[in-house]
């Protein structure tokens, strides 16, 4: 009921598909159909689930979807944005420069066909390289069998986590990808952070770019431990193994 009337007042529907924050899988097809049904397109942002998940647009019925190079094993500042050729026709560019146009007059111009009247000027050529390897070499892999680790490792942390006495965990209790935040007694997240990276553990910690959930919550931060293909359950061993010993350092 609350996104009906959300959709009913709204022109445009940008969601997240896999939370940075919790973890969450959300279930974007229901809920592009339904925004659909109200005539709102929808965005979706895929940064944390391309590298992840099997992505079908067509299954999840979006107008657009995105996500970024740096997170799926690529280079830094290129990414990806699918869009309905429908609306990517009716939208005029943001940016002018060569390629972009067919006929340039004094009072008027012709741009080109989508989607080179969007990429203006010299392109990312060594960027778009390393991007198409970088998703070659994820297909080769596959993202189930990476799901599936996702999962094995997230489970696996929240399991181990729960025994500790007082720890807060944040996010669902099933079907989680591989993001798992919490917070310690006694110990801010950037503290925790801090002595876990001098231990040799990477921890995010912050409000993860998300400060109204987290308000919602009752929390300024968490700390967030991710995992990715590469991880093992000795790392896992090791973040807990770290988080004991941070705790028995803020208890004494």
């Amino acid at each position: 009921k609350w996104l009906d009337e959300q959709l009913a007042r709204a022109r445009l529907l940008s969601l997240t598909h896999i939370s940075n924050t919790l973890g969450s899988v959300n279930p974007v097809a229901e809920i592009c159909a339904r925004a659909r049904h109200s005539g709102v397109v929808t965005v979706v942002d895929a940064a944390q689930s391309a590298g992840h998940i099997p992505i079908d647009v067509s299954e999840i019925g979006c107008d657009f979807l995105a996500f970024s190079g740096h997170k799926i094993c690529g280079p830094t500042g290129i990414g990806v944005l699918y869009g309905q050729r429908k609306l990517l026709e009716a939208m005029p560019p943001y940016q002018s420069g060569g390629e972009m146009i067919t006929k340039v007059e004094y009072r008027d111009a012709t741009f080109n066909i989508v989607p080179h009247k969007f990429e203006a000027g010299t392109p990312n050529v060594a960027g778009a390289v390393g991007l198409h390897a970088a998703l070659d070499y994820l297909d080769a892999i596959g993202r189930e069998t990476i799901f599936e680790h996702d999962q094995r490792l997230a489970n696996l942390t929240c399991e181990q986590l729960s025994k500790i006495g007082g720890i807060r965990l944040f996010g669902p209790s099933e079907g989680r990808s591989a993001v798992v935040s919490f917070v310690l007694p006694d110990a801010h997240a950037l503290d925790l952070a801090t002595m876990a990276d001098q231990k040799g553990v990477a921890l995010r910690a912050g409000h993860h770019c998300n400060q109204p959930l987290l308000a919602k919550l009752g929390v300024p931060a968490t700390a967030r431990a991710s995992f990715y293909f590469y991880n093992t359950e000795a790392e896992v061993d090791r973040l807990i193994e770290v988080i004991h010993q941070v705790r028995k350092l803020v208890a004494s």
